[in-house]
């Protein structure tokens, strides 16, 4: 599969993941919404009810109160001989006591009397005469007279309620409401409208002044709080204010969401396996570009020395070639070196191998890595004078011992200077700077050339294992890609840290830190 055709599935199947995603979160977020209004709204109306529940058990006590006073007061005028009566006809009227209230007003009671209607005191007409037009007369006479006699009444009632609820309300809020029933009533109108969660309410006045608080009042959740008046139609300095929170609300308002949740995770693990998938699509078919490139390079680097070897043997199986001594000890010389070269190869990639498995047994010893540079430094120099370039020392560690391998560091010193002489500027000799130096921990080591250098899109790959920078089809410089990752592994084995600082055209220093052996 091309990698155009690779992209193009990820990013429509990812934007479906992503999508669905966006879809589910929405959806989730319109449920809370609703979820929260309908909340709001029914404990708005479960507070109203409370409230106007308040105000009708009030007036009913009040009422009851003034009733039973007025029963009383009748009794009492009845046991004097106050109210006279003739069985026969009799009518009522009313009269009422205004008693002055605390601040200047008062309200009124009421009571009925009767008062005898003599016989002679009746119309004549309404006795003698006795024909229709009379009856219909008379009936007529009486509904205005019940009439006129429920208006004043009724009149006279709304007198005595408006007189009672403003006497009412000139007591303090504390004893006008009784608390227990309050918490009652709002718990039960709550439950009422489907919401049954622990609450937290106060009373206080319109200034704010706390006139109630629940007993097992808490702050938790006061962030969403809700107030309802009370005594609505009262003055409003003589108002009352309760307010209410719910410490789980948020509980109860996700709980209508929760299946969802599952749904949420399940695209979620879906969306992260398809990135993972894609991820190590990616890498394989990377690796798998890393592999060829490492077999077309293998194939290039191991012709060389086996078509040496192969001209070579043929040279000496060839009887037209006169064999002089001479001749003999150049190509067994051919023939040795290209075999040693050849091996070394093959022990290359075996090595890198053995590593990964985790088989290789180190030899560690104490070093003085002074020492080690200086030896390896000058087994270099012949090759790197060859090419007209230079090499310089700076050996400054004042506490230079390491506890490493001999073989396998003094290899990873090699492949460092081997790459800076593979990869130098062919416009100009090469420059070699090799330095120690140590701080109070860590002991350093630098290979810094004047080489071509490394773009940085390229820096944090040339520790990978294959991987080389790309030359196009030109295959002027040699090797397999494991250099730089064999040095790595052992760096890292050793317990140590190596990393590298380069800049196209001016050249690349590698840095090695050890852990110090103090004696």
């Amino acid at each position: 599969m091309k990698k155009a055709t690779i992209w193009l599935v990820a990013i429509v199947m990812g934007l479906s993941f992503l999508i669905l995603l966006f879809m589910q979160l929405k959806y989730i977020e319109a449920m809370v919404d609703m979820k929260k209004e309908q909340f709001d709204e029914s404990v708005n109306k479960a507070l109203y009810q409370a409230s106007r529940n308040l105000e009708l058990n009030e007036t009913l006590r009040y009422l009851e109160k003034d009733v039973n006073a007025t029963t009383s007061k009748i009794r009492k005028n009845d046991s004097a001989g106050n109210v006279a009566g003739d069985d026969d006809n009799y009518a009522q009227h009313s009269s009422r006591h205004f008693t002055p209230g605390l601040d200047g007003g008062g309200y009124s009671s009421f009571e009925l009397k009767t008062i005898t209607m003599k016989p002679s005191s009746m119309p004549k007409a309404m006795i003698l005469r006795n024909d229709k037009n009379s009856i219909s007369e008379a009936t007529k006479s009486m509904r205005e007279i019940v009439k006129n006699r429920y208006i004043y009444q009724k009149a006279l009632l709304d007198e005595v309620v408006y007189s009672i609820l403003y006497t009412a309300s000139d007591k303090p809020l504390r004893e006008r409401i009784n608390f227990k029933m309050l918490d009652q009533d709002i718990k039960t109108e709550l439950m009422n409208n489907g919401i049954d969660i622990p609450y937290h309410f106060t009373v206080s006045t319109q200034d704010g002044r706390e006139v109630y608080r629940c007993p097992d009042y808490t702050g938790e959740g006061d962030d969403y709080t809700y107030s309802q008046v009370l005594f609505r139609n009262d003055p409003s300095n003589k108002m009352g204010v309760v307010r209410i929170h719910f410490p789980d609300m948020s509980s109860y308002i996700f709980s209508g969401v929760r299946f969802m949740i599952p749904s949420v995770v399940f695209t979620v693990v879906l969306l992260v396996t398809f990135i993972f998938t894609i991820v190590v699509i990616f890498r394989q078919k990377r690796y798998t570009e890393i592999k060829n490139d490492f077999i077309n390079n293998m194939t290039h680097e191991l012709k060389t020395p086996i078509s040496s070897i192969s001209l070579a043997a043929q040279m000496l199986n060839d009887e037209a070639v006169t064999k002089s001594p001479v001749m003999m000890k150049h190509l067994g010389g051919v023939i040795n070196d290209e075999s040693k070269r050849l091996r070394f190869l093959v022990e290359k990639v075996l090595q890198m191998s053995m590593f990964d498995r985790k088989k290789a047994i180190f030899k560690k010893k104490e070093l003085n890595l002074n020492e080690l540079v200086e030896n390896v430094s000058n087994t270099f120099t012949l090759r790197v004078e060859h090419t007209g370039g230079h090499i310089t020392t700076e050996l400054n560690a004042s506490e230079p011992t390491i506890y490493v391998d001999e073989m396998h560091f003094t290899n990873v010193i090699f492949n460092l200077l081997d790459n800076a002489v593979k990869y130098r500027d062919p416009d100009r000799p090469i420059e070699l700077y090799i330095s120690t130096w140590n701080d109070k921990d860590k002991l350093y080591l630098s290979v810094k050339d004047n080489g071509v250098g490394i773009k940085k899109e390229n820096l944090k790959k040339i520790f990978e294992k294959f991987y080389r920078v790309h030359t196009g089809n030109v295959h002027d410089v040699k090797g397999f890609g494991l250099g730089l990752a064999y040095v790595k592994k052992m760096v890292d084995l050793h317990k140590g840290e190596i990393h590298v600082e380069s800049e196209r055209g001016k050249g690349t220093n590698f840095i090695i830190s050890l852990p110090i052996i103090k004696k």
